[in-house]
């Protein structure tokens, strides 16, 4: 039996809504401006997509072609030097060049790192925390967007327990690449993401409640903070999302998306925050993973808080991957939230003129993990207002304001 393979024409469209639509919030990429793609091996037919709608937009485009499964054996092999090693000049040079980057997820061997000590990657992340920084900094200033998309693999849709085709189909609704002109359809998306976003935030918001079955949490939004979503950050994304102060998060909630995580699957994940802190991690499987990820400094504590609604997601299966299973409409929507770092563009001003200390001062996490786990139960989120008033927001997967 073929492998299934999308068409040049598909690829073509998500190479354009990658490129003339994600990139500078949604405006696309200008003429002039340079681009750095970083694409792995197994996708190597959206890089061409991706490289002739580049060309076409009148830019210019840095290529990072991954060989397929390289990562393992650096792991295996790696001391402690190795993990330690930052390529400064090169990954400055990279940061200062870029106007843009464009990452694409494709994964040949999702478990490729499946038994590594978690302890090495960990390190080699925290290694690279500059280069982190680095990039932030400049979107922060304005002058740097990226976005993040899927290529759908043999190994990920065995993973999600569908063919390669169904993957693939679910990719192809998710972005629209079925329609004539997919960068009109996720223009009304982003102009629908602004409307509930500005209502959100004019409400000024203290405190979110999410009750469900199995969930009683509680989100402290925080002051100076904003609701953020439609920016093109991530193809697709539907989702609502916000940066709270860590330090008001209490309660637990329970994760039924599984998560991939170091190329490890982690299972039916339950936590319980006390005084914005995981003081207990459970999961069915993945659990010394989980721990080990908590582990690292500042992330046991939240970067973001997120709603998915179900009349704008076409996601209905899992997928096996971070970037669609957070944006899951399904029956009941989602909700994540993602341990670590949190966005600095929740601030309302300009995060460009905040100091380290100030970011601290006002609850926002700092961390080199970024980890979204994401629940898809049916649950009720009440907003208790700056007034005292309270107002459900959001119920049966749907914003109600």
């Amino acid at each position: 039996m073929n492998e299934y393979k999308p068409s040049p024409d598909m690829l073509e469209k998500y190479a354009d809504v990658l490129v003339r639509c994600a990139l500078n919030s949604g405006n696309g990429m200008k003429k002039g401006e340079v681009v750095y793609l970083e694409v792995p091996e197994c996708a190597k037919s959206l890089l061409i997509a991706l490289q002739k709608s580049v060309l076409r937009a009148g830019g210019h485009y840095i290529t990072n072609f991954i060989p397929d499964e390289t990562a393992r054996h650096f792991y295996e092999l790696a001391e402690e030097h190795h993990l330690n090693f930052f390529a400064e000049k090169h990954l400055r040079g990279k940061v200062d060049q870029a106007d843009h980057f464009i990452f694409i997820i494709a994964e040949a061997n999702k478990k490729e790192l499946e038994g590594i000590d978690p302890k090495k990657i960990m390190m080699r992340q925290k290694t690279h925390k500059p280069y982190f920084d680095w990039r932030n900094e400049k979107e922060n200033a304005g002058k740097l967007t990226w976005t993040l998309a899927l290529y759908g693999t043999e190994d990920a849709a065995k993973e999600a327990g569908v063919s390669l085709e169904e993957y693939w189909n679910q990719i192809i609704n998710a972005c629209y690449l079925d329609k004539e002109n997919p960068v009109d359809e996720w223009k009304k998306v982003f102009t629908e993401i602004d409307r509930l976003k500005n209502e959100l935030n004019k409400m000024k918001i203290k405190k979110l409640y999410i009750k469900s079955e199995k969930n009683d949490f509680t989100i402290g939004v925080g002051k100076n903070r904003q609701w953020l979503g439609g920016t093109g950050r991530n193809i697709p994304s539907f989702e609502v999302y916000i940066s709270p102060d860590w330090r008001l998060t209490e309660g637990e909630i329970y994760f039924d998306q599984p998560l991939y995580r170091y190329g490890n699957m982690i299972k039916n994940v339950h936590l319980r925050f006390k005084d914005g802190k995981v003081v207990n991690a459970m999961a069915e499987q993945g659990e010394n993973v989980l721990k080990e990820m908590i582990a690292t400094e500042n992330a046991d504590k939240v970067g973001e808080f997120s709603l998915t609604d179900i009349r704008m997601s076409k996601i209905d299966k899992f997928m096996a991957e971070t970037l669609f299973d957070e944006n899951f409409g399904g029956k009941y929507g989602n909700t994540h939230i993602a341990l670590g770092n949190a966005y600095k563009d929740s601030y309302p001003g300009n995060p460009s003129k905040i100091k380290k200390e100030e970011w601290a001062e006002m609850g926002y996490n700092e961390s080199v993990i970024h980890t979204d786990i994401v629940s898809t139960e049916n649950r009720v989120v009440t907003a208790e207002l700056e007034s005292g008033e309270k107002k459900i927001i959001y119920k049966d997967g749907m914003f109600v304001i």
